[in-house]
């Protein structure tokens, strides 16, 4: 299988997968790379950081920064668009999910 063509497939889960844990709880960057990685996701610190930045400009994710033991950390969590469309986006996954299954 095409590897640049799963890798087009697996950016809207990777997105998914942000919104999910963005809304449960503020999220930073090394911390997500685990995440996905533990999920199976081979993507790399110059992937994931476009992908925060852009939802963050798309109004998905909202950015606060905090001091962590003398570092700024970028934590980000979910707006209320973001919510809404992780809510629309969960109810496609489970309608494709059936049909494919």
């Amino acid at each position: 299988m095409n590897n640049k063509i799963l890798r087009k497939l697996f950016l809207g889960f990777i997105h998914i997968h942000i919104l999910f844990h963005a809304k449960e709880e503020g999220i930073y960057g090394s911390w997500m790379l685990e995440e996905l990685r533990e999920h199976g996701y081979d993507i790399s610190a110059g992937t994931l950081y476009p992908i925060l930045h852009q939802m963050e400009a798309d109004e998905l994710l909202h950015k606060e920064e905090i001091n962590v033991e003398g570092k700024i950390r970028k934590y980000y969590s979910a707006t209320q668009k973001g919510e809404e469309v992780l809510d629309e986006a969960r109810a496609k996954a489970y309608e494709l999910f059936r049909e494919i299954k």
